[in-house]
């Protein structure tokens, strides 16, 4: 079991998202929760197509932090 990092940003319509270890794997929604169901069976299919293909699933090895500064 991989925890892979998802980043989600707001769009125009709704949200997007994508994670960065795993190059070309996006994801669009409404809402927030659905980007984030979305995404895990986006990146579900994405490693299927990987395995079948016989390509390396890629490692999970992205994080995120947050930092605080005056604006």
């Amino acid at each position: 079991m991989q925890r892979y990092l998802i980043v989600i940003e707001p769009t125009g319509s709704g949200f997007s998202a994508y994670s960065p270890d795993i190059q070309g794997c996006i994801a669009t929604a409404r809402t927030q929760p659905d980007v984030e169901r979305a995404m895990q069976d986006a990146i579900r299919f994405h490693l299927a197509g990987l395995r079948e293909d016989g390509q390396p699933i890629p490692q999970a090895n992205t994080s995120a932090a947050y930092v605080e500064v005056a604006a």
